[in-house]
């Protein structure tokens, strides 16, 4: 039988002490967003101007978290995503006066409803960019780059959406709906002088 090295003990009560004050600080790996289980059956409506790319990257990141997803007619709550906007702009220039970095920069609209109309998040801009260089000599490879990070970036702008999600527990919702009702009462209130 061998001795164990000491190192190993080591390594292993770093390790363990590591994993509990990440458990402990609310740390989530990549991929299990914080979204609050009463938000659901949830729907997530995207108009035609947004990519299909991220309206899916939005629904996977959702089930991740193990929401209900469904389709609006059958959702408690709506998740809307609108008003897509995507640019490509020269963010460095060569000697030559060509374009040496690019950046790629996407913006998105989103708001959350629940079925009866009354809006839990008003209407949020999300935007997310990215910068890379730019070569002349080797446009495919770079046009292939390019793809890719507009993937990442619908990646990070879902990412976005769904941490937007997390204040929105079961109290909150409450809250948002018992000032409505209170405001909506103030106001027939004053209608009937």
């Amino acid at each position: 039988m061998t001795a164990s090295h000491p190192l190993h003990h080591v390594r292993l009560l770093v390790a363990g002490v590591l994993s509990l004050v990440l458990a402990g600080c609310g740390f989530q790996l990549r991929g299990a967003p914080p979204v609050p289980p009463g938000l659901q059956p949830l729907a997530v409506s995207c108009v035609d101007e947004i990519p299909d790319d991220l309206c899916q990257a939005v629904k996977e990141q959702l089930e991740l978290g193990k929401i209900d997803v469904r389709e609006p007619d059958q959702a408690d709550y709506i998740l809307r995503l609108r008003g897509f906007r995507q640019d490509r702009r020269a963010s460095a220039i060569t000697v030559q006066a060509s374009a040496a970095e690019y950046t790629l920069r996407q913006t998105v609209d989103m708001d959350v409803l629940t079925r009866d109309d009354l809006p839990l998040i008003a209407e949020t801009r999300l935007n997310s960019s990215e910068t890379y260089r730019y070569d002349e000599t080797n446009v495919l490879a770079k046009q292939r780059e390019e793809e890719e990070l507009r993937q990442q970036l619908y990646d990070r702008l879902a990412q976005q959406i769904i941490f937007r999600l997390a204040p929105l527990t079961d109290s909150r919702v409450t809250e948002i709906r018992e000032r409505r009702r209170e405001e909506s009462g103030n106001d027939q209130a004053q209608d009937s002088r």
